[in-house]
């Protein structure tokens, strides 16, 4: 595994190394050992953590390879001979030696490593006490969202807790990574603020600590605490944006709803995103790929507007007046409208939609996540008013489930609908055991496909300290 850990170091924020080789000074890169040393080397290695959210690697063609296809809600998209390789993802025949498995693992890695250089390093710093402390809990905050993404694609991972002197170590279990991310969002929210101001939004918050913390407890299946944890949020202040298109579109950015999003702002120093051009329709705001399937459209119950306000369509008017062409006829004709940028608010400098914000965790998920907490837990009242809350700002009448079988299958339902194409769908359907069931169709093995594969070079370089996900 050291080559792979020293390709990732190999960032701007970089641990130095005594290989000869890696001695040469690169131009333009400043070298851990002479970087941090003051207040605004602090932020601004903080600030390299936040750069990644919005990279290639964590919000583009990686992260749609493991979180996105594999699901029956979203296809390829394009035109069938555009990068048809990543069909490899949709009918489960990628393999160990993949591109996008390998891709994806690096860059968490990266941001990992970004990451555990400030919790290092800003501690030694002298500095403002009360800045120094929330921007090493910002670190840990990340760092913990960094760990959830590896665990839940790739199961138990090394534990790197701070800066190494040696990375090739085995796998942790998966129990250990979860304690190690509840342990950091613990601490994280114990400092973090409720809110910045306009200057500093897309930083994290308490809430987007606890938040994801309750999500993390969601995935553990420890009910009372992510109950216990959901309710925390839920008294910070939050509430649903009461129109479903404006909470996409970049007037909804930093509104009442937002949890954790990642803040796209074009800009000379981070240069947007391509989070929503790779999603955009083809040939006229993006690249039209991952896009919804038949399978989530026939998923809206009659009446949701979350249909229409989750799939563009060719041909159609969007409510902010631009009309969709027809585009390529061997092309798709549907795409997903949560990226939409409208022509008028476009930013050219960065791109098509480089201004679209990612929304990370929304309050509508707070809500679901504390709904089926609390039917597992035998509350049903509680369970039936938040799934309400959700199915009454889609225009939906109340659940007419009211067991706690019915509750747990109309729960998981409002989730595959109102987070639509927004990363949760393959991982839900794996942590609620439905995954056999529904994907088997498309080539999911189940015993295998839960879990993606390490790296073949990763398992090859670890000297047998690494053993493969079961299946590959």
């Amino acid at each position: 595994m050291k080559k792979i850990f020293l390709s990732i170091a190999l960032v701007s924020l970089l641990a130095s190394c005594k290989d000869d080789f890696l001695d040469i000074k690169e131009e333009g890169v400043i070298e851990a050992s002479t970087f941090f040393t003051t207040e605004q080397d602090a932020m601004n290695g903080t600030n390299a953590i936040y750069s990644f959210l919005r990279s290639w690697d964590n919000s583009a063609f990686p992260y749609q390879f493991v979180f996105g296809v594999p699901a029956d809600d979203v296809v390829k998209g394009s035109n069938p001979g555009d990068a048809s390789f990543i069909n490899e993802y949709d009918n489960f025949t990628y393999t160990v030696s993949n591109d996008g498995v390998r891709g994806y693992w690096i860059g968490q890695w990266q941001a990992v490593n970004r990451a555990n250089q400030v919790i290092s390093k800003v501690p030694g710093i002298e500095m403002n006490a009360d800045l120094k402390n929330r921007l090493v809990a910002e670190a840990k905050m990340l760092r913990a969202y960094f760990y959830f993404n590896l665990v839940r694609i790739y199961g138990g991972v090394p534990i790197f807790d701070g800066l190494q002197t040696n990375y090739n170590i085995p796998r942790n279990s998966v129990d250990e990574v979860y304690n190690f991310i509840i342990s950091d969002l613990t601490s994280a929210a114990a400092v973090l603020p409720q809110s910045y101001g306009a200057a500093d939004l897309g930083r994290v918050t308490k809430g987007a600590a606890l938040g994801l913390l309750s999500k993390v407890y969601l995935y553990k299946k420890d009910w009372q605490k992510a109950y216990d944890t959901t309710n925390q949020v839920i008294a910070l202040g939050y509430g649903l944006d009461p129109d479903f298109n404006h909470l996409f579109r970049p007037a909804g950015e930093f509104g009442s709803e937002s949890v954790f999003e990642v803040n796209c702002q074009c800009s000379a120093q981070f240069g947007g995103s391509q989070y929503a051009e790779v999603q955009g329709v083809r040939n006229q705001f993006g690249w039209g790929f991952f896009t919804p399937s038949q399978a989530l459209e026939n998923a809206f119950e009659p009446g949701d507007i979350r249909k229409e306000l989750t799939i563009l369509r060719n041909g159609e008017i969007t409510p902010e007046g631009d009309l969709i062409a027809m585009g390529d006829p061997q092309s798709v004709t549907t795409y997903n409208q949560k990226v939409y940028v409208p022509k008028a608010l476009n930013n050219n400098a960065c791109g098509y939609g480089s201004i679209q914000n990612i929304r990370i965790l929304r309050f509508a998920e707070i809500l679901l996540i504390n709904a089926e907490a609390a039917n597992e837990l035998g509350n049903t009242a509680a369970a039936i008013t938040n799934l309400n809350k959700v199915r009454t700002r889609a225009q939906l009448p109340g659940t007419t489930a009211s067991t706690q079988t019915a509750l747990r299958a109309a729960i998981w339902h409002e989730r595959r609908v109102e987070l639509a194409l927004e990363g949760d769908r393959f991982v839900d359907l794996v942590r609620t055991g439905q995954a056999a069931t529904v994907l088997t169709p498309y080539g999911f093995k189940a015993g295998k496909n839960e879990l993606f594969p390490i790296p073949l070079d990763v398992i090859n370089e670890s000297n047998g300290l690494f053993t493969q996900n079961p299946g590959y």
